[in-house]
């Protein structure tokens, strides 16, 4: 996966905004972060939970790691390289789901329905 190719993932759920925040590219969804761009390697996902994490790492090293202080802020880094363009969208979908307004995750869910 490259860069283009996870910014185009991100962009495309409803209402995700890319901004800029400690260095990196940050997404958003009603004003919660949804992902960062940390260089052009790697990226970041919010909202996975700490055995998540682990059941990630553990399945394909070599596409996620977690330092402990990323695990305990429930992030999980990604080596875009070798990342499947499925988990990822999978894992940013449920975090849009979490995170963005009700009504826009409604309509979204509508859409792909019909």
């Amino acid at each position: 996966m490259t860069e283009a190719e996870f910014r185009a993932l991100c962009l495309a759920l409803p209402g995700v905004e890319e901004g800029f925040n400690l260095g990196s590219a940050v997404f958003k969804a009603n004003g919660k972060v949804l992902a960062r761009l940390v260089g052009e390697a790697e990226a970041q996902l919010t909202g996975v939970g700490p055995d998540e994490i682990d059941h990630l790492v553990e399945a394909e090293p070599q596409a996620f790691h977690a330092t402990r202080h990323l695990r305990d802020a429930r992030y999980v880094a990604v080596r875009l390289a070798h990342a499947r363009p499925d988990t990822v969208r999978s894992l940013l979908e449920r975090r849009f789901r979490e995170i963005a307004p009700r009504a826009v995750v409604n309509a979204w869910n509508a859409a792909r329905t019909a």
